[in-house]
């Protein structure tokens, strides 16, 4: 049995959900109406995952969620508002520890619920399997009534872009990744210097109004420039591109650039922004000796299979560790297609990357 606490103010949603995990039949469930009553329980219930509302009265989700990594981590999986407001507010969330978020239906919820069920069911479980991140520090400041710190700025120096000599060719690096992904992205991202000569790609499964945000999050703490890939964009050395929620990130040839496309969300795919449809793009318009290909935590197995045909053309991949890895889903299938040149913990990915580059 999976020990579940359900949290949320509202009285119909606690309903909703749990009619919804009662049904799977392997769930032990409890239920909590605010943050305060979340802490007691977690204490009490020891539950395997939570699901956790943000806005709730006596004490809200983010400050919960602090406490409950403070006193007894537990795998949390955010119940959030597709707006930026909630955007903002999860992207915080999952740099205090929670796994993964699911959208909180607008209008009537019963409707809504039937639509999203599958993909709650799935979230709820994976988390309970989730290896658990640490909060660097920022749940003790939250504790203690202090506000996070926002992202450092990044100063002068460390927006100056110096092109190494001795780089052949034009190279790219994708990244495909899923639950967890926001927070292994802190841990690798910032740790590729401002003199990094090649072009990012990210695919990150989020919803629209989440990469934004996200992006705007991943400037301030990198040293290259992030930007949502929004619109048609020639992708430049030195650049970070976050494949926009909603739709899918692609690489073409424009006037002979490469460069970076979003596209409306292929029905055939099952996850968005789609690792397999990007790796696939780079099969047909890049070199694939100049291509990296990095697989993080996320459930599934999007972009397996091109990424292994990409190695098997001669392109350099890594899949993260499963000892790192929030959820070993991902990087396994890649692993298991014998698609990774590498099995690699999360801290020790951007070096290796920084190594391939130089070569």
């Amino acid at each position: 049995m999976i020990k579940l606490l359900i949290v949320d103010d509202s009285a119909l949603m606690r309903r909703q959900l749990n009619a919804i995990f009662e049904a799977e039949g392997d769930f032990q469930i409890r239920l909590a109406r605010n943050g305060r009553e979340a802490v007691e329980e977690n204490r009490e219930f020891e539950p395997d995952v939570v699901t956790l509302d943000i806005n709730m009265p006596e004490m809200d989700g983010l400050t919960a969620l602090s406490l409950l990594m403070a006193e007894r981590p537990v795998p949390v999986v955010m119940v959030s508002s597709l707006t930026e407001k909630g955007a903002m507010a999860t992207l915080e969330a999952l740099n205090l520890g929670a796994v993964d978020y699911i959208p909180k239906p607008g209008g009537t919820i019963s409707l809504s619920m039937v639509e999203i069920e599958a993909e709650i069911i799935a979230k709820v479980r994976a988390a309970a399997r989730a290896r658990l991140k640490s909060s660097r520090g920022l749940a003790a400041r939250i504790r203690n009534g202090a506000a996070p710190r926002p992202a450092a700025a990044r100063t002068e120096s460390t927006q100056r872009v110096i092109r190494r000599s001795g780089i052949r060719g034009e190279g790219v690096v994708l990244i495909g990744v899923s639950t967890g992904g926001p927070r292994t992205l802190e841990d690798i991202l910032p740790q590729l210097p401002a003199d990094f000569p090649w072009p990012v790609l990210v695919a990150q499964h989020m919803p629209p109004s989440f990469t934004k945000p996200f992006a705007e999050r991943m400037n301030g703490l990198c040293a290259l420039e992030v930007s949502e890939a929004s619109r048609p964009t020639p992708i430049e050395p030195g650049h970070i591109y976050i494949g926009k929620g909603g739709a899918d990130l692609v690489l073409a040839r424009r006037v002979g650039k490469l460069t970076a496309l979003p596209r409306p969300e292929n029905p055939d795919f099952l996850w968005h922004p789609s690792v397999e449809l990007l790796g696939r793009s780079a099969l047909e318009h890049c070199d694939p000796a100049t291509v990296i290909a990095v697989m993080l935590t996320g459930m599934g197995y999007d972009g397996a299979d091109a990424f292994t045909e990409l190695k098997r053309r001669g392109a350099r991949t890594i899949a993260e560790s499963e000892e790192t890895a929030v959820v070993f889903g991902m990087p396994a299938e890649l692993i298991a297609r014998g698609g990774a040149n590498l099995v690699l913990p999360a801290e020790r990915i951007a070096d290796q990357i920084q190594i391939w580059v130089e070569r």
